[in-house]
């Protein structure tokens, strides 16, 4: 199966949400919490002017029905990138199968993993592509 390339202006955008985490990263560090690492994201992404929404609801279709238990993205980036923040010592598979999901279901292609509990933020990173 092949799949297109990112697009261009996409795969800019997931350069500036990348040198973002970066930005709060060197300013906080590890050892905070998900929510705080988040907020500071979303204001470095207000500085560059690219809009956000946060905590969105990816509705459930299962079997042809919309079910009321909707997945929540922490940041979605200019409707086309999924952010998920983390705040653990180690990245699970499981946290890399929910973002994969989420990409699914929200028929997104580009999203990133990203754990700020870590040295060197290089480290806790990750792009997903669909």
């Amino acid at each position: 199966m092949t799949f297109e390339p990112i697009p261009t202006e996409i795969d800019l955008l997931g350069k500036n949400i990348v040198n973002c985490c970066y930005q709060v990263h060197k300013n906080l560090g590890p050892g905070l919490l998900e929510k705080i690492y988040e907020a500071c994201f979303c204001y470095e992404l207000d500085k560059l002017n690219i809009p956000y929404q946060r905590q969105v609801i990816i509705p459930v279709i299962y079997d042809g029905k919309l079910l009321d238990e909707g997945l929540r993205v922490d940041v979605l980036v200019n409707n086309e990138v999924i952010c998920e923040f983390k705040a653990v010592d180690s990245l699970l598979p499981i946290f890399e199968a929910q973002l994969l999901t989420y990409l699914k279901l929200s028929k997104k292609r580009l999203g990133y993993l990203v754990n700020f509990n870590v040295k060197n933020i290089g480290d806790g990173i990750k792009r997903f592509v669909l």
